[in-house]
């Protein structure tokens, strides 16, 4: 007979100690904290961004219109990259914190020191504004978590038990998330990427998941009410305009599933390429960081030249061009879309190894890119294939399938209700895929100097 079971004592213990974790007086000191840190994470952030963004709009569209170019050149990525290595040369080889993780191993491993955030704050914007295809999310992960540590240190000794003696933890993921959440344009995002990255469950998520959500709420919501009243724009990941919703057929779903295959092996290929280029990088560091960067400036101005389109569309981190896709899909050949695909997964190969960024932005760019090449085909729709294309490239790259999906959701907005099942299709199916190609991991390294 069905009825109500009796907890296991281990389960009645979890609760237990989840419930007087979270009505200590050290963990609701601890949640106040996270609260007031996500207001300077998010000014800084702002600034940040704010500068990041007006920089780039200064090299891309300010300076070609001085010289009389309606647009920039094709070959404006060749010097723009070139300065770009030869900043992030001396400050990756030679600066504290090296500017950061190297890419290609994800959005960061272990948070940064406060004395390591100067070299990230300078590679990220004397680097990213110049045409680096990667993003801006793991430079903002690094300020958040390096602002949240400083807290750390102002901090009293307060009550002992689990949240005391993980506090420094809490909070630098805390600080990370509140960082992110600033250009995913929300909280949601971040707080599920940062739980499933963690891998956890029962009171130990619940411990991790109030802080970063309370740290994010706050950040969010100064934030937003900063960016109104100053008027000024970050550029955050957001689509503007999307195609209209229309509910999947089968057609979708049966061109759907080879799609997210193929968007899944050939993303995870191109990742693959940034660990060489990384284990390339063990000797002669600073020369071929700029080598590096010169070959990202050749692959983006071969693009342009090839297909008579602005260079800015293949450079950056792709928030610009996936706005544009989005708005106007079919302002694209779909050659322009594979050769987009070839030329910016490459420079993004070279960037994921050698230079500093995030690298999930880009990323989605280029499953957008392929979905988008692949609607006219018979019977597959270009809602559904952006949708499938956006979600397969950031499962791909993140690892992490839910985020990949809820992101993928927030950002086509009303129009992903009916999308929402070939989106988990794709995320599942690019995941499995990306499995196929030989992984080349390596462990994270600091770079030699010469």
């Amino acid at each position: 007979m069905a009825g109500t079971q009796e907890q296991s004592p281990s389960t009645e213990t979890g609760a237990a100690l989840l419930r007087s974790t979270l009505l200590s007086p050290g963990y609701l000191r601890l949640l106040l904290l996270c609260a007031l840190i996500g207001i300077p994470v998010a000014l800084a952030c702002f600034v940040f961004l704010t500068a990041e963004h007006e920089l780039q709009h200064l090299v891309w569209e300010k300076l070609p219109d001085t010289l009389g170019y309606d647009r920039a050149p094709w070959w404006w990525p060749l010097p723009t990259l070139l300065l770009a290595g030869l900043i992030l040369a001396p400050v990756i080889t030679r600066m504290r914190g090296h500017g950061g993780h190297v890419p290609v191993h994800g959005l960061g491993g272990a948070p940064l020191g406060p004395l390591d955030l100067p070299s990230v704050v300078l590679a990220a914007l004397a680097a990213l504004p110049l045409g680096v295809v990667l993003g801006p999310e793991a430079p903002l992960m690094a300020i958040g978590g390096g602002l949240a540590l400083l807290a750390v240190r102002g901090m009293k000794q307060s009550a002992q038990g689990p949240a005391a003696a993980k506090a420094p933890m809490l909070l630098a993921t805390a600080g990370s998330t509140a960082a992110i959440s600033s250009i995913f344009g929300g909280p949601i995002v971040a707080a599920v990427l940062v739980v499933e990255s963690a891998g956890l469950g029962g009171a130990a998520l619940v411990m991790l998941l109030l802080p970063c959500l309370i740290a994010s709420a706050t950040g969010a919501l100064v934030f937003t009410g900063f960016g109104d009243w100053t008027g000024l724009s970050i550029g955050a990941l957001s689509l503007p305009k999307v195609p209209p919703d229309v509910t999947p057929d089968a057609g979708d779903f049966l061109w759907g599933v080879p799609v997210a295959a193929l968007i899944g092996v050939a993303v995870a290929y191109l990742r693959g390429l940034g660990y060489v280029v990384e284990r390339w990088l063990t000797r002669q560091t600073a020369r071929r960081i700029v080598l590096c960067a010169l070959g990202a400036g050749v692959l983006l101005a071969l693009y342009a030249l090839l297909t008579d389109r602005s260079p800015e569309e293949a450079a950056l981190s792709g928030q610009s061009a996936l706005g544009a896709l989005a708005a106007d899909p079919h302002n694209w050949s779909v050659v322009a879309l594979l050769l987009l695909f070839l030329f910016k997964g490459l420079a993004w190969s070279l960037c994921l190894g050698s230079l500093r960024g995030g690298p999930i932005f880009p990323a989605i760019l280029l499953g957008a890119a392929v979905g988008i090449a692949c609607s006219g085909l018979p019977g597959f729709g270009t809602t559904p294939a952006l949708a499938l294309g956006m979600a397969a490239g950031s499962a791909v790259v993140t690892g992490l399938p839910l985020s990949s999906a809820v992101l993928t959701v927030l950002l086509l907005g009303s129009d992903a209700h009916n999308q929402m099942p070939l989106i988990v299709v794709a995320v599942v199916v690019a995941l499995i895929t990306a499995q196929l190609v030989p992984r080349r991991d390596q462990s994270p390294r600091l770079p030699d100097a010469d």
